[in-house]
């Protein structure tokens, strides 16, 4: 469905398998979100997501056809250029399947996390899994006992009943997060605070690469 009208079907090909993929945006930077904040972190944005959350800060990402299929030995070479810890996000990666290009950072020795709302099948080898649920599109069973954090956006009240019933579906040892969505942190921040205080299960996230003003 993803990239059809500007690739030949090589090029095609080589993406469904995993060894080209439609490269948004590559950079390093700290980590802001979630267990690893403040950690130095490479990151890869993968183009391609049908997720469609409205409140979206990347929605640039979603369609993959704005995004030039790119060989993964040079976005491999890029990651171990500047950081151990290498973060795929999106968009959606799991769209795309994961294991050559996992495979390839690890063989460089490079710690592989990934962001994803779990909607598609789990490929590749990683050491941080980071889950974000979302109800457009639910993860799909198999990944919520590998989950190592949970994190689910609050942009409304329900996300509260949400979060609950996500919380049920991963393992124990998975670390739960609350974080605002950035539009509406004035309003939902002070409810987060108390929900936390009152379930103190949860942890709260904020997106503090925004409050330091970096990617």
């Amino acid at each position: 469905m993803y990239l059809c009208r500007m690739v030949t079907a090589d090029v095609m090909q080589l993406v469904e398998q995993g060894k080209m993929l439609p490269l948004m945006e590559e950079f390093y930077t700290i980590q802001g979100e979630g267990y690893h904040k403040g950690t130095a972190a490479y990151f890869i944005r993968v183009g391609g997501c049908d997720v469609g959350c409205h409140w979206c800060d990347v929605k640039e990402s979603w369609n993959a056809e704005t995004h030039p299929p790119t060989a993964i030995e040079n976005i491999i070479e890029n990651a171990n250029t500047y950081s151990d810890t290498i973060v795929i996000t999106g968009g959606e990666p799991l769209t795309w399947d994961m294991g050559p290009l996992t495979t390839g950072l690890k063989d460089k020795k490079l710690q592989t996390h990934i962001e994803t709302s779990g909607a598609y099948t789990l490929t590749g080898i990683w050491d941080w899994i980071c889950l974000s649920p979302k109800k457009n599109k639910l993860p799909v069973p198999e990944i919520y006992p590998l989950a190592h954090e949970l994190k689910v956006i609050v942009y409304n009240r329900h996300d509260f009943v949400f979060a609950e019933e996500q919380a049920q579906k991963v393992s124990e040892d998975c670390i739960l997060y609350l974080q605002p969505e950035w539009s509406v942190r004035e309003k939902m921040v002070p409810l987060i605070v108390d929900y936390v205080m009152q379930h103190p299960k949860w942890k709260v996230s904020l997106q503090t690469h925004k409050y330091l003003n970096i990617p």
